[in-house]
């Protein structure tokens, strides 16, 4: 068991007892029928923004014959989570679809998942470690499947950290004198960027430095997205864009993505699933990029920067064909395999489940990153996750809350908006907050 499993499963335990999933009538139910009466294979209908789901799904329908999946892309973040909200109560949701385990608390409680214990609850209660099993088992039922685990990640430009006389930062006072020398040595380029458009990125750093922005007393909830270690964090982020020391591009935008690869940001704060993503976007940068663990606050810890799981949404009436494709993707080599030979949109993400991480580790190309085994950073890494945090019944609003607040007026300014939203959101559902 690592260091982060108990912490991780009481803390699960004392949020299904706040969200009022012991009741048996929250979430969806399983009564679904997967019989097609005409003798044709069982169709699943399958959302997600995550690279490689293109492969996984073209090898998935030529190796099976009584369930075939199409695919659809949706946008990740608050407005794919929207969207598939929308679609549970139009009643035309999609079988299938990607859950960041953020919102899997959130998702069950309001009833727009599926109990796949009948179907899936066995595969993950034998596949996966317990630190990742209690991100999706909540009241002794199953609500999704794990696929990755998100450690962060610090990636950067080896060539010009050499050009620039710098030492990969361990530390974010490192980091912060870093960050002044490139300003001085170029006006025209920094250290980095931090997005105002990502609170996940700002939660993953909050979480790393200690802060915790939902916990809970007894069946009540107590919100602490504006705590000590969040408010470190924020000032921390608003002081070098304060003093131009890093840029604040939009998350994924063009823009970001240029200066990137003209040499304008020399790094950037990411995860294990990052690296996928920079061999189609920077593809002429092969061999002068490498990872390393995240920079910290003087002991070594890290945060989940997303990390994604797999549930079927209410109204599907094919769960138990849904549970199977999920299976397939989440622990079968195969799948993992298809993942990852995706040219198109290459995957970089760390299996949840430790014997697909070898089989990860085996496919996926290094010569990227020179030949640096990101698999074992990455692997290494998810012992640093710092145990205790839990996740809100309301964090989309909360994320919406930080992200428009942030860009109007800074980073502190955005976990105060993120403070009162998730007091107000929680009373707003029916649930008790702490006093």
């Amino acid at each position: 068991m690592t260091r982060t499993s108990r912490s991780f499963r009481t803390a699960a335990v004392a949020a299904v007892a706040a969200l009022g999933l012991f009741a048996t009538g929250c979430g969806g139910d399983g009564d679904t029928s997967d019989s097609a009466s005409d003798g044709k294979p069982v169709t699943l209908n399958y959302w997600t923004w995550t690279l490689g789901a293109k492969s996984t799904v073209e090898a998935f329908n030529r190796t099976h014959k009584d369930i075939q999946v199409e695919f659809t892309e949706i946008p990740s973040g608050t407005e794919g989570y929207s969207k598939m909200a929308n679609a549970v109560k139009a009643g035309n949701a999609p079988d299938v679809a990607t859950i960041e385990y953020q919102m899997v608390p959130e998702f069950a409680s309001q009833g727009n998942l599926i109990d796949l214990t009948e179907y899936a609850g066995e595969t993950v209660k034998s596949k996966f470690p317990e630190s990742i099993q209690s991100l999706v088992t909540f009241g002794g039922k199953t609500w999704t499947v794990p696929y990755d685990a998100a450690p962060q990640l610090y990636y950067y430009r080896t060539d010009l950290f050499k050009k620039y006389g710098i030492e990969v930062p361990e530390t974010w006072d490192e980091f912060k004198t870093a960050a002044a020398k490139v300003k001085k040595e170029d006006k025209d380029v920094r250290l980095a960027s931090m997005p105002k458009s990502d609170p996940a990125l700002l939660a993953a750093l909050s979480w790393q430095a200690g802060g915790k922005w939902f916990a809970t007393e007894g069946d009540a909830w107590k919100a602490g997205v504006n705590d000590a270690a969040t408010k470190k964090v924020a000032a921390y982020w608003d002081g070098l864009v304060k003093d131009d020391l890093v840029q604040t591009f939009t998350g994924w935008s063009p823009e970001e993505t240029k200066a990137r690869a003209s040499g304008k940001t020399l790094s950037f704060l990411g995860a294990s699933w990052s690296a996928g993503g920079m061999k189609t976007s920077m593809p002429d940068l092969s061999g002068k990029w490498a990872a390393a663990p995240m920079p910290d606050w003087g002991t070594a810890a890290s945060g989940n920067y997303g990390g994604t799981s797999y549930g079927v949404l209410k109204g599907s009436d094919h769960a138990e064909a849904a549970a199977e494709f999920i299976t397939w993707l989440t622990t079968d080599k195969a799948g993992v395999e298809a993942r990852l030979a995706d040219l198109e949109s290459p995957s970089s993400a760390l299996p949840a489940n430790p014997e697909m991480r070898e089989v990860a580790a085996a496919e996926f190309d290094t010569a990227y990153l020179n030949g640096q085994d990101l698999y074992a950073l990455a692997s290494e890494q998810v012992d640093t996750i710092v145990p205790g945090w839990t996740w809100g019944p309301n964090q989309m609003d909360v994320y919406t809350a930080v992200q428009d607040a942030t860009a109007k007026s800074g980073f502190t300014a955005g976990v105060e908006a993120g403070q009162e939203k998730a007091e107000s959101g929680i009373t707003e559902r029916g649930l008790k907050l702490a006093d």
